[in-house]
C-alpha cells in the first residue's frame, strides 16, 4: 500500500511534467500551485525550478519567500533568490528580498549584499527591516546611500559601537542638516572617543558655534582637550576661543605663545580679566 508522502510526490511528479496543458497554461497560480506542493513534500529541486518561474513577477515575489520561512525553509528561498539574481528578468524585488532574508539568516552577507547592489534595492523597505532586526551599521549604510544622513549620524552615535566608524562618522557629519546633531557629535566623541574630538572638531569647524563649543567643554572640565582645535579657529577671533586659550597658556606659564600667538593677534577677549590672572600668577 502506498504511504501518503508517496502519493504526495507522485501527485507533484505527475504535475511537473512535461506536458502541453501546463506549459501553455504556464500561469503564476500554476507554478505557485506546483511550487509549494513541493515546498511541502521537501523536494526543493523541484521547488526551486517552479519558483524561478514565480519570483519574476514582482506581485507573487513576497508570498513564496514567506511560504518557505513559514514551513521552516530557511536556507532554501535565499537558495531561490540568489539564483534569481542572475535571471534576465531580475528586478529590484529579488534583490531586496534577498537583502531581507540576509538580514534574518545570514547576517554575515548582509553588508556586502548592499554594497554590491545599492542601487537595485528598495532602500526604504530594507531600511524599515534592519531597524527591526538591529543590524545598525547596515542600516546606516542603507541611510548615506538614501542621502538621509542626519538618521546615519543619530544611528551611530545612538549604537555605538556596533554601527561607528570614525571616517565614516567624518563624512556624514558634514552632510548633517540638523545643526544640534553637531553639539550632539561633541558629547559623543567626550564620552567615547575623546582622543578623536579634535579630529571631529576639524571637519566640523566651519558648521558649529565655537562659543559653543567651548561652553560645552568648560563645563565638562575638559577645555586643554580641545586645544588643538582652538588654535585652529582662533582666527575668526572669537571671544570665547581666545580667553580659553589665554587662560591654558597662562595656568601653562606659556608666556610666549600668549603674547605672539593669542594676545597680538586677537584682541577679541577681556584685557582687565587677563592681566588680573597673569598678576595673580606672578
Amino acid at each position: 500500500m502506498v504511504n501518503a508522502k508517496s502519493k504526495h510526490i507522485k501527485n507533484i511528479v505527475d504535475k511537473i511534467q512535461i506536458n502541453e496543458q501546463i506549459w501553455k497554461a504556464n500561469s503564476s497560480k500554476t507554478w505557485k500551485e506546483v511550487c509549494f506542493a513541493c515546498v511541502d513534500a521537501d523536494e526543493f529541486r523541484l521547488a526551486q525550478i517552479c519558483g524561478l518561474h514565480i519570483i519574476v513577477q514582482v506581485d507573487d515575489l513576497e508570498e513564496v519567500s514567506e511560504f518557505y520561512q513559514n514551513g521552516g525553509c530557511f536556507n532554501e528561498p535565499i537558495s531561490l533568490m540568489e539564483s534569481g539574481l542572475g535571471l534576465e528578468r531580475a528586478h529590484m524585488g529579488i534583490f531586496t528580498e534577498m537583502g531581507v532574508l540576509y538580514a534574518r539568516y545570514r547576517h554575515e552577507k548582509l553588508l556586502e549584499h548592499i554594497k554590491l547592489f545599492s542601487t537595485r534595492l528598495n532602500i526604504p523597505k530594507l531600511i524599515r527591516a534592519y531597524d527591526e532586526q538591529q543590524h545598525w551599521k547596515e542600516l546606516t549604510y542603507l541611510y548615506i546611500q538614501y542621502d538621509e544622513f542626519d538618521n546615519a549620524a543619530s544611528t551611530v552615535m545612538n549604537h555605538f559601537p556596533d554601527a561607528w566608524d570614525h571616517m565614516q562618522f567624518k563624512d556624514i557629519a558634514v552632510k548633517v542638516e540638523n545643526v544640534e546633531l553637531y553639539y550632539k557629535a561633541v558629547h559623543f566623541y567626550l564620552q567615547e572617543h575623546p582622543d578623536l574630538i579634535n579630529d571631529v572638531l576639524n571637519v566640523l569647524a566651519l558648521r558649529v558655534d565655537h562659543t559653543r563649543v567651548v561652553d560645552i567643554m568648560r563645563k565638562a572640565r575638559y577645555l586643554p582637550l580641545v586645544n588643538p582645535y582652538m588654535v585652529a579657529v582662533q582666527s575668526n577671533n572669537v571671544s570665547a576661543v581666545n580667553v580659553a586659550l589665554n587662560e591654558i597658556y597662562v595656568e601653562e606659564e606659556d608666556y610666549d605663545r600668549l603674547r605672539w600667538e593669542s594676545i597680538d593677534l586677537h584682541d577679541n577677549f577681556d584685557e582687565i580679566g587677563l592681566a588680573q590672572k597673569v598678576s595673580l600668577i606672578a
